[in-house]
């Protein structure tokens, strides 16, 4: 499967503002499925400068920076991608004192992955909520699949453009939320119980009648023999082939696909196309 990716990202400003240094995270990731096989980015107003470089967890990022005072930022990438065959079940958990939850990670990989076991306060309603999953299988991979899954049925998915994901316990509260909230929600909820997890943002493509696409938030979650492998709780599934990751990070603020600043005293309104076209 081939597609062309055009993603349109513009801020609008009441008044003049001077843009600080911008990072974009907008680059699909290469995978043993997912060839990319152009990558162009347009912004407006031109950078005086722009570089390709890593961040500390791996992501490429654009790095641009300005020199011009402005009343809107317009951010274009562009991306082709060929998708092929996937099976995220070929795998097998290895050693075997991962195959059931709890378990207890290595000295070395405690400290590989010490961020993304850092844990946010839950309170004992959302500890009790993944007991009860925990009590249908103690087998790491369906204890995780079925969290996915009743995340999936218990909670509303809402679409909420702008700002952070809400803590989990707000979430939990609501029982509705954007992909970042359920997203985030499961991470801790899985760190609370000692599995290392990480926040994703990308693009997830769906055969529809009238497309409508917008940037969507998953969870990777490490176990050893698996590597990092990807579950959806906005979709109840394990990640596949048209889940197109841009980012990850322990911290969402790390994965997000632009991070910056202005000076000035201006109000903004942001507005986002998002384009998956198959070929």
């Amino acid at each position: 499967m081939k597609f062309k990716i055009i993603h349109e990202t513009k801020y609008t400003f009441n008044s003049e503002v001077y843009l600080e240094p911008h990072q974009l995270r907008l680059k699909p990731k290469g995978t043993s499925f997912c060839n990319l096989e152009s990558f162009d980015i347009e912004i407006f107003p031109k950078p005086i400068g722009i570089k390709e470089q890593f961040d500390p967890e791996n992501n490429v990022i654009n790095f641009a920076w300005f020199d011009k005072g402005t009343t809107s930022l317009d951010i274009r990438s562009t991306s082709v991608i060929t998708l092929s065959e996937y099976n995220p079940f070929s795998f097998i958990i290895y050693p075997s004192e991962y195959l059931n939850v709890p378990f207890e990670y290595s000295d070395d990989l405690k400290s590989t992955l010490y961020a993304s076991l850092e844990k946010a306060y839950i309170n004992q309603l959302l500890i009790d909520y993944v007991n009860k999953t925990l009590e249908k299988s103690n087998n790491t991979m369906d204890f995780i699949a079925n969290l996915t899954k009743q995340i999936h049925q218990d909670f509303q998915l809402s679409y909420r453009h702008e700002g952070s994901p809400f803590e989990p316990n707000k979430t939990f509260e609501l029982k509705n939320g954007s992909c970042r909230d359920l997203a985030w929600m499961q991470i801790h909820l899985l760190r609370n119980f000692g599995i290392a997890a990480r926040f994703v943002s990308g693009y997830y493509y769906i055969e529809m009648e009238y497309p409508s696409y917008e940037l969507h938030a998953w969870v990777e979650v490490y176990i050893p023999g698996t590597g990092w492998i990807g579950f959806d709780p906005s979709h109840g599934m394990v990640t596949g082939n048209t889940h197109i990751s841009l980012a990850s990070s322990s911290d969402f603020n790390q994965a997000m696909t632009i991070t910056g600043s202005v000076r000035g005293s201006a109000s903004s309104e942001l507005t986002n196309y998002l384009y998956i076209l198959k070929f």
